[in-house]
């Protein structure tokens, strides 16, 4: 710690005091801080309970005791203490936050707050020698790639990165529209093994994510791996040399083949833009653009922007570019329920970043109590109670004070507008769709400006926008915020197993399905990182989903090399079992409400991107393969051995 005696003082003024009392805790090792009249109120929604609810004289009894604390350890007459064991950490947390917090959680929380890494990720005795002779492709460089890279590298696993675009980042470098940012807590939204305690703010927008992946891919040295403006155009196994042949199409449009031991998909489901078929798009006269296409030279000052959609990507761009332009046309497809959130356009204050920076263990706790308020704690009241009286409006009673807690909100916001009150109240259970973080949504659309438009748009003219009921909305530029093809899982590549038959073959156009959402019966030694159902739809961070199937994968390579396995390939029964437990699961979950549509489900129905189960059992279930449920293609000796 280099904060001074005054310094340190005033950042305590901006402690999450639940947090701090852990520390507390762990300094002295004294239970009285995790109990009465220090046992915290309950953290509510999406507050971060900064204060704890204490009164006032709590409050400074606390910081007080922390000051002692803190100093004594920067001063050299305290020593830093071990972090707690895995068996205590759902007890502390519990404490912390008011709530119970299952037992079963504690050591993935251990790992999430880097108290020791993941122990199974390690070579048995050492990197053995056969390493040398796999070498990985993985596909991507945003977040997933890099994470999965690092790993690699670490491992001393060969291995090249192709990434289409110039730089890292992958849907952070690809969607810079005013407004992005990310609706996960930011504290989050890092990798457990390169936290970012100085983020600004408590939900980051697009350039500060994008700086802090291109910061890891220079700390963790995977740059010189990557090969940009690159993409993976065909792969096809060899069944005789157990390696995949991969056609790579580079920069200046050539092409060049190279064969590895695996391949890794790092592509993610938000890179292929949703552009819809609508009559007269090519006949319109000014700038029309998918919304992660934006044209950064385009001046949008005192003109008439229209913007199709209402979804996460519009909420962030309509109120951003209001100021500027000189009227926004929203049009609306459905509307969205929104979440009200204290923290999301708060800065973090210089005095709590302090203490996330220089305080032991602060920034840990700080980190595993979002794990839990913003991640699994929710899914319990997600699932559909066939006695449930009002099964039209919400899917239980849980989920309908939900609906009444919005609702309130949205009513608090627009005021006497009723007329806009009719039109962007939801008519389908909340968290169905995307919940979507308020950030000044509704005051936006109060402007005299800003006209939300709720007729279906059908086509364009030069200089309108067409709606269904007969509407010509004068428009310079459209913004196309509709979206991604996420059911449509690796379609940018023709993937070809060892029967022949391609990915496509296997999963048509949008029926992705994969075991774990890692790995493919019928492709050997492919495996997904952000593959199908592994999407969290209740919340959370998909990094912590990320490192769960980077872990699962990693030590799949290192059972080939220590146990010299040339290919393996999972078994068709094993993952069509685990599909089955997937689709049965969703049956009883919001987002296969019948009154209900969203990106999640395929056009027959069936939930293709997210994940039924919390994020604990996920963490289990990656956690040690079992390689009982793979077929096994053992190497040839090697003859350099002999």
């Amino acid at each position: 710690m280099t904060a001074g005696d005054d310094e340190l003082r005033t950042a305590l003024e901006s402690a999450n005091l639940p947090t701090l009392l852990l520390v507390l805790e762990r300094f002295t090792g004294d239970p009285r801080w995790l109990a009465d009249p220090y046992r915290p109120s309950r953290t509510k929604g999406l507050d971060d309970n900064d204060d704890g609810g204490f009164p006032p004289e709590v409050r400074d009894r606390i910081r007080e005791a922390a000051f002692t604390v803190l100093t004594e350890w920067r001063d050299g007459r305290r020593a830093l203490p071990e972090p707690p064991p895995d068996s205590a950490i759902t007890g502390l947390l519990s404490v912390s936050l008011g709530e119970t917090v299952p037992p079963e959680y504690g050591p993935g929380m251990a790992a999430e707050a880097g108290f020791h890494p993941r122990p199974e990720v390690r070579w048995t005795a050492g990197r053995p020698a056969a390493a040398d002779r796999m070498h990985v492709l993985v596909v991507g460089a945003g977040p997933s790639g890099l994470a999965t890279a690092a790993t690699l590298r670490e491992l001393g696993i060969p291995h090249t990165v192709v990434e289409r675009g110039g730089d890292v980042g992958g849907v952070w470098a690809q969607n810079d529209y005013p407004g992005a940012g990310v609706d996960t807590p930011t504290h989050l939204y890092s990798y457990s093994f390169l936290p970012r305690p100085g983020w600004t703010r408590y939900y980051a927008k697009q350039p500060e994510i994008l700086g802090y992946f291109r910061h890891a891919a220079d700390e963790l040295g995977i740059r010189p791996t990557v090969r940009f403006h690159t993409t993976v155009t065909d792969a096809e196994w060899d069944e005789a040399a157990a390696r995949w042949d991969v056609t790579l199409r580079g920069p200046d449009g050539t092409t060049d083949r190279m064969r590895v031991t695996a391949v890794i998909s790092c592509v993610g489901v938000l890179t292929e833009p949703s552009v819809p078929e609508l009559p007269g798009a090519d006949t319109f006269a000014g700038p029309l653009f998918h919304s992660s296409r934006w044209d950064h030279a385009l001046d949008l000052t005192g003109r008439r922007v229209a913007v199709i959609g209402t979804g996460a990507t519009s909420q962030q761009i309509v109120p951003a570019i209001a100021d500027a332009a000189g009227r926004v046309l929203v049009f609306q497809r459905t509307p969205q329920w929104v979440a009200p959130n204290p923290n999301y356009r708060r800065e973090v204050p210089e005095g709590a970043r302090l203490l996330l920076e220089q305080v032991p263990y602060y920034g840990a706790f700080y980190r595993i109590r979002l794990v839990w308020q913003f991640q699994d704690k929710l899914l319990a009241t997600l699932h559909r109670d066939p006695g449930w009286e009002h099964p039209e409006r919400s899917v239980n009673a849980a989920n309908d004070r939900h609906r009444a807690f919005f609702t309130r909100h949205l009513e608090a916001e627009l005021g006497d507008r009723t007329d806009l009150r009719d039109k962007v109240l939801p008519d389908y259970p909340p968290y169905g769709k995307r919940i979507l973080m308020d950030n000044g949504w509704f005051r936006t659309l109060l402007r005299d400006d800003v006209e939300l438009v709720t007729d279906a748009v059908t086509g364009f003219d030069a200089h309108h926008v067409h709606t269904a009921d007969g509407g010509r909305h004068e428009a310079d530029v459209v913004v196309l915020a509709t979206g991604f093809r996420t059911s449509a899982m690796l379609a940018s590549m023709r993937v070809r197993g060892r029967s022949g038959a391609t990915l496509r073959d296997h999963w048509g156009d949008d029926d992705a399905r994969a075991h774990l959402g890692t790995t493919v019966p019928d492709f050997p030694n492919l495996f997904l990182v952000g593959g199908p159902n592994t999407f969290l739809g209740h919340g959370g961070s998909t990094i912590h989903v990320t490192e769960c199937s980077v872990a699962y994968i990693a030590q799949l390579l290192i059972r080939m090399v220590e146990d010299g396995i040339a290919a393996l390939e999972v078994r068709e029964d094993v993952t069509a079992a685990y599909n089955a437990e997937i689709d049965a699961a969703h049956e009883g979950l919001v987002w296969t409400h019948p009154g209900t549509t969203n990106w999640f489900r395929n056009r027959a129905g069936r939930v293709v991107a997210l994940s039924p189960f919390r994020g604990v059992d996920f963490w289990a279930r990656t956690r040690t393969p079992d390689l009982a449920g793979f077929h096994l293609t053992p190497a040839e000796p090697d003859p350099a051995a002999g």
